[in-house]
């Protein structure tokens, strides 16, 4: 069985991502590159990666005009990325020429609100919910737009599941027991996580940053 774990590569630096992703491979089931990564290596460093032979999660959060969305996507088409992320909150239609856009392979999945953001940070910006009612929101967004899932705190997942039986969810910030919560404010354990109805969790830092990530991956992935 292929492992809900994916670990996020989040550095500039190509060479950091390759000795990482070499030494956590055999227990992970797939690589997530953001934008630090992206932004300094592009296409030649995706590719670097899909040498590993493990999908490759391309968490680019795109947010613009649907015009602008649908061809940063078609830019994209030659690494055919396994999932790829939008913003729910560029729109319906922004969302419907996203998924038109992607490889027939590529799951697009639209973030709904920030694992960083709490509901004083909602407020701040103008979104009178709480983030529950505001992530139930936008799974119902994304599903009727024709995406194939969200990204969403483990906090939320079990009702956005019931909202959307068959969607596929994404649940970044994941910390294990004990774990260091940093810039997270609504994260839950990998266990939670999964039990709630996440399809893959993202884990970064502490696997990352561990003494040895792939200890700490096959760690997280005796208590899955």
């Amino acid at each position: 069985m292929t492992s809900p774990i994916y670990v996020a590569v989040d550095t500039p630096d190509l060479e950091k991502a390759r000795h990482l992703a070499a030494s956590v491979r055999h227990h992970v089931g797939g690589l997530k590159l953001g934008l630090e990564f992206f932004c300094a290596n592009g296409h030649h460093g995706v590719l670097e990666m899909m040498k590993f032979g493990l999908p490759i999660f391309l968490d680019l959060k795109l947010h613009d005009i649907p015009n602008t969305v649908a061809k940063a996507i078609q830019a994209l088409h030659l690494l055919e990325p396994a999932i790829l992320t939008v913003h729910a909150s560029g729109g319906r239609a922004m969302l419907e020429d996203a998924k038109a856009a992607a490889n027939a392979g590529t799951k697009v999945v639209a973030v709904t609100v920030l694992t960083s953001l709490d509901g004083n940070d909602l407020h701040d910006v103008g979104v009178r919910d709480k983030p529950h009612g505001q992530v139930e929101r936008l799974t119902l967004l994304a599903r009727d737009a024709g995406l194939d899932g969200i990204v969403c705190s483990g906090q939320e997942v079990a009702a956005a599941r019931k909202l959307w039986p068959e969607g596929f969810f994404v649940v970044p910030g994941v910390r294990p027991t004990n774990g260091t919560m940093a810039d997270q404010k609504r994260a839950v354990t990998p266990r939670q996580a999964l039990d709630s109805g996440a399809s893959i969790i993202v884990v970064g830092r502490p696997i990352t940053q561990a003494p040895d990530p792939d200890l700490a991956a096959r760690e997280i992935e005796a208590t899955l």
